[in-house]
């Protein structure tokens, strides 16, 4: 009988959960009573998962989650939390992209990468920000790290092995030494992974009589390198200096292979499209930070500056297959992107004697970015030159009061900024984007107590959501001869309103919310009828809104610790260019469960789903994934984890939507289904740290 490998590893997980069972059952009653003589020990059942006004707070140091190999996967395992296929961008559900903050310290994804979840207490899913989080972003993702003064030395060794597709590997080295009032921090992953990747468009023009349908499909050898390191040296109490810099290295060969057939009017052809690709991404990023109290009046004083660089080159040769004609080379692609980032902060905070605190602040920060398109036709033997300059200047300052009247905690605060931008192709003598504007952003929460179990709590914000800098240059990829994915230079930036209140009774909670949004992006098409090509590229909608409606419903129950989230949304999307199908509502649900179990294993079941999607322009697939892990702790030092990711492989998604006159049907297949196993080796010890870097780029996650 020929059984499949996963139902294999699935029989193997099953046959690890009864061995712990059995294991639990093997010690003699000599031994228990030995062991309880020997030590006695008071233990408080932690609870991973607490929720206060909807935000929820899970603590990474005392569960489960601490045993996940990087700080990116362990996001993806959170309530709400949605990882992209390639993971490099993260989404709450309902929220749209979050800011992300270490210590209170804003990063973006290359920080997240750098960053050993053995350094990680908790991680905190903050559902309405207050205007010291910046404007940028509906929810932030609050990470905060051990801290310690004790003098200390540990290092950790990690090494994950991982089956999806295709083979993947991460090998980590973490080391942190504290001595005195120094502190010094390093850190080396070496990644060699295989990502695989398959989407495929069937589009019709009724109008100009074409159909065509593609099936495109990439194989990725990717090598990582991910390396930091920093000193945080504490002058006294109050006051620190900190420097630190971060790093990824990323090599790409990744060949792409297409099939299309298309019709024009009476001309059909069946082409095949062979391209090899080579590509590079390389980041760097570099804090210098300074702390300083102002005894004389009381006063804390930030000041630092970020510098950022991202260094992107993509060179691909493409062949054409027409009717089985033969390959013919048809194209060579030579595209780089370059952005450079620069910026200073200061942030006050002045706390009074009646509950009362007042914070201020201002940056700066200015971003040149160039970008190169060199194309050479094989067939006529001319070069398309081209080079894109961009650069965008924000000045931003902002004020906030916070504190408590009787029963009234509340939040209000402001933030106001600038931005002047400006793009042009170096041939041309006048900007193509010119862009000069102010915008201000108000915020304010309100939470009133009922008792000691209930409160009800309002909020308010005005929030930005600006294009990555990548997305603002020139650029585009060649899927077949008729279809190409491209950038917009002239994507503007989307501001959202939103209301909403919450009901807390002890650790559940329900939340009511509304937004609208100005100039939401999505992806749309554009057909060139001379060339017959059609462009996929990223446009702003003309509008968007949406109802929300949020469960949160934590329990424990002896060994068992469940959190669940219920989410009802109604999505309204619109735009002129676009057909309006119909709006409905539709259901996010997820729950993590946790099982402590005898000697020191711990089991995890999580799963999370989406109702079919109905929201007016696009109507997407109903999803629904389960993962599992087991993990043990050996002789203190030693770690193992067994993880199953996307048990059922439920990894397709499908999307329609019609724009333009133009009829598509989208299938995503993402490789997500993964059997991992993850060893790590810690020797020393560090019960926590004081380093400490603030991130003063509040652009910096654009950085990509």
């Amino acid at each position: 009988m020929n059984i499949s490998l996963p139902f294999k590893l699935f029989l193997i997980l099953i046959l690890f959960c009864c061995s712990l069972f059995a294991n639990a059952q093997t010690e003699t009653p000599k031994d228990s009573i030995s062991n309880k003589l020997n030590e006695v020990v008071i233990t408080q059942n932690k609870k991973t998962f607490t929720n206060t006004n909807g935000n929820i707070k899970v603590d990474v140091a005392n569960s489960i989650y601490n045993s996940i190999p990087n700080s990116v996967d362990l996001l993806a395992k959170l309530p709400t939390v949605q990882l992209s296929s390639d993971k490099e961008s993260i989404t709450v559900i309902g929220k749209g992209s979050p800011l992300i903050y270490i210590d209170n310290q804003k990063v973006g994804m290359n920080d997240l990468n750098a960053l050993a979840v053995a350094d990680i207490k908790t991680i905190e899913i903050i559902q309405n920000p207050s205007s010291k989080y910046e404007a940028e972003g509906r929810s932030v993702i609050l990470i905060t790290r051990k801290f310690s003064k004790k003098d200390s030395f540990r290092t950790e060794i990690s090494e994950v092995a991982s089956f999806k597709k295709n083979y993947n590997n991460y090998l980590g080295f973490n080391s942190n030494f504290k001595k005195n009032k120094l502190e010094l921090k390093a850190n080396f992953n070496y990644n060699r992974l295989n990502p695989w990747e398959n989407h495929s468009i069937d589009y019709q023009i009724p109008t100009a009589d074409i159909a065509s349908k593609y099936d495109v499909t990439a194989d990725t050898k990717r090598k990582q390198f991910v390396f930091g390191g920093g000193l945080f040296y504490k002058i006294n109490e109050d006051d620190y200096f900190s420097f630190s810099v971060n790093s990824k290295l990323q090599t790409d060969v990744f060949p792409i292979n297409t099939i299309t057939d298309n019709k024009n009017k009476d001309e059909i052809n069946h082409v095949v499209t062979a391209s090899d690709n080579i590509g590079r991404k390389n980041f760097v990023n570099s804090f210098l930070n300074y702390s300083k109290k102002i005894k004389a009046i009381d006063m804390q004083v930030f000041t630092g500056l970020q510098y950022s660089n991202f260094d992107q080159t993509s060179l691909s040769n493409v062949q054409d297959n027409f009717n089985d004609s033969g390959f013919e080379l048809t194209q060579n692609r030579d595209q780089k992107f370059k952005v450079n980032v620069f910026s200073g902060r200061i942030d006050t905070e002045k706390k009074f004697k009646n509950e009362m605190k007042l914070e201020a602040g201002g940056l700066y920060s200015s971003a040149n970015s160039k970008s190169d398109f060199d194309i050479l036709y094989y067939e006529t033997n001319v070069k398309e030159i081209s080079h894109y300059d961009f650069s965008e200047q924000n000045l931003a300052g902002y004020s906030q009061l916070s504190g408590k009247i009787k029963k009234v905690d509340f939040s209000v605060g402001f933030r106001v900024e600038n931005t002047n931008v400006d793009g042009k192709f170096r041939s041309d003598l006048t900007p193509l984007v010119d862009k000069n504007y102010t915008k201000f952003f108000p915020k304010a929460q309100f939470t009133f107590a009922i008792d000691s179990t209930r409160n009800i709590s309002l909020n308010y914000a005005k929030t930005i959501s600006r294009p990555n800098y990548s997305s603002l240059s020139q650029g585009a990829t060649y899927i077949n001869p008729y279809f190409l994915y491209a950038r917009n230079i002239f994507l503007d930036p989307t501001i959202t309103d939103e209301i909403a209140a919450t009901f807390q009774y002890h650790d559940k909670s329900v939340r009511l919310s509304y937004y609208q949004t100005k100039d939401p992006v999505y992806n749309t098409f554009s057909f060139d009828d001379q060339n017959n090509i059609m462009t996929f590229k990223d446009i702003n909608f003309d509008k968007s809104s949406g109802f929300t409606t949020e469960f949160v419903l934590p329990f424990t129950y002896k060994f068992w610790t469940t959190t669940n989230s219920l989410i009802f949304i109604l999505e309204k999307i619109e735009d002129h260019s676009a057909v309006f199908m119909s709006s409905k509502p539709y259901a996010y649900f997820s729950s993590n469960n946790e099982f402590k179990l005898p000697k020191e294993y711990f089991f995890n079941l999580n799963f999370w789903g989406l109702t079919k999607q109905y929201t007016g322009v696009f109507v997407t697939n109903p999803r629904f994934v389960v993962d599992m892990t087991v993990s043990k702790k050996f002789l203190k030092k030693w770690n193992c984890t067994l993880s199953w990711n996307n048990i059922f492989k439920n990894n397709i998604q499908t999307e329609k939507f019609t724009i333009n006159k133009v009829n598509s049907k989208a299938r995503y297949v993402v490789d997500n289904q993964e059997v991992s196993i993850s060893i790590k080796y810690s020797f020393g010890k560090v019960k926590g740290t004081e380093f400490k870097e603030k991130s003063i780029d509040e652009n910096e996650s654009r950085v990509r």
